[in-house]
């Protein structure tokens, strides 16, 4: 049952894994959702179980805009603010970086990027100037394979990276007015057990990476049966979900899984290394005292 101190999540990509546990989670905590998805009738079951003043399922494809601002605006009109968005929704495409087709690589951009920075934008703009008083949390899902780019999903990891999706939250949490009591985090999953391996896509293999024994036909080999690799439990990385919005001083990066942090250890520590290595060769690369006035 909901109390006056239930929040109202707003959910996209809730037909399945992460997004469906947290919508299940948080209702099962008292609170209430807003869930999102292309195809609504894959929450029928939740629909029925909770009432229309505790979950809102509105259909979503978060690759038109203005699809995206109108479930911002019916949420808000049903339950008066949004106090946390899980920017959720996502697909995965597997093929080489070289073999990728246009078309897929675009979808890819689309939904992981520009449908994640509509979602973004849409979140800031009603916990800033419609939420009393202003204020929300924003939880961006990012990847591992941000952190360490697996062979074959280059342009996955590419769409969420830190030169992409990434960058851009950064971005908002640096340009933000504090005033705003708007808080971001970025969430680096790795290994958890969704639909992903029986919904990932995979493009015929490119003709010079027919070497069986090449790293992104190795990692083509473990599907079917890609989930035998998962023992992340989604309900449990829920339960976190409702933990990180309780934290007053959230942290910006949250890697969430022992691969995860593996792989943000050894991320880390190649850039230590490189400034350990070379960074004597910043020493001598800037303007002489005597030639700086004037040059751009």
């Amino acid at each position: 049952m909901a109390s006056s101190n239930s929040k109202v999540w707003f959910v996209t990509g809730a037909s399945s894994g992460f997004g469906r546990a947290v919508t299940e989670v948080m209702l099962q905590k008292g609170d209430n959702v807003v869930a999102t998805l292309r195809k609504p009738a894959m929450l029928d079951d939740l629909a029925n179980s909770y009432a229309k003043n505790r979950l809102l399922v509105l259909p979503l494809d978060v690759t038109v805009p203005s699809d995206i601002t109108a479930a911002f605006l019916k949420a808000r009109e049903t339950f008066g603010r949004i106090d946390v968005v899980f920017n959720n929704a996502g697909l995965c495409i597997i093929g080489e970086a070289e073999g990728m087709p246009d078309n897929d690589a675009k979808l890819l951009f689309d939904t992981l990027f520009w449908g994640a920075a509509n979602v973004t934008k849409e979140a800031v703009t009603t916990f800033r100037d419609f939420n009393q008083p202003p204020g929300g949390r924003l939880l961006q899902m990012s990847s591992r394979g941000v952190l360490r780019v697996i062979p074959g999903v280059a342009h996955y990891a590419a769409a969420y990276s830190q030169t992409a999706f990434e960058s851009l939250s950064e971005g908002y949490a640096t340009e933000l007015d504090p005033a705003w009591n708007i808080k971001i985090t970025v969430i680096q999953p790795a290994r958890f057990r969704t639909a992903a391996p029986w919904t990932n896509v995979l493009v015929p293999i490119h003709p010079a990476y027919s070497d069986p024994n090449l790293p992104s036909r190795q990692y083509r080999s473990i599907y079917p049966g890609a989930e035998r690799f998962s023992d992340g439990d989604i309900y449990k990385f829920a339960l976190q979900m409702h933990r990180l919005v309780q934290v007053d001083d959230p942290p910006f990066y949250l890697p969430l899984h022992r691969t995860a942090l593996e792989a943000a250890k050894i991320k880390g520590q190649k850039l230590l290394q490189a400034v350990e290595d070379y960074g004597s060769w910043s020493d001598d690369v800037y303007l002489d005292e005597e030639n700086s006035q004037g040059r751009a």
